[in-house]
């Protein structure tokens, strides 16, 4: 089993700045990819932005240009620095990451999708 922990979020006013942090934990064989998602009330889950191992990036259209993504392969977390953050960007934040797993008996499993709980990020006057 594999555990994705989140750190980072709160509230910010417009034109700020917030840095998201998700750590993997657990029985972790191999890490594909990483990256953070958000849902708004009402609305459904959308890509901010996603990293491969090889650090190329894919970033969603509504923050091009204001996210970064990185990683930390030795430590297994994935970060998302915001900038100028709108009100529009008022979300539950999910971290993700693509992880194969080692058994008991040595056996590693298939890739699969895990998910971090969320957390909040509020912007806002």
């Amino acid at each position: 089993q594999v555990q994705l922990v989140e750190s980072g979020g709160g509230l910010v006013q417009p034109g700020g700045s917030l840095r998201l942090s998700c750590t993997a934990s657990g029985n972790i064989f191999s890490i594909n990819g990483m990256g953070w998602y958000r849902q708004a009330p009402g609305k459904q889950r959308k890509l901010v932005a996603y990293i491969s191992p090889d650090g190329s990036t894919n970033i969603g259209d509504p923050v091009w240009g204001r996210v970064t993504i990185s990683r930390d392969n030795t430590n297994d977390t994935v970060y998302l620095q915001m900038n100028t953050l709108k009100p529009e960007d008022t979300a539950v934040y999910y971290c993700t990451a693509a992880v194969m797993t080692r058994g008991p008996g040595g056996n590693v499993s298939p890739t699969t999708t895990y998910w971090g709980q969320g957390t909040q990020v509020t912007v806002s006057s």
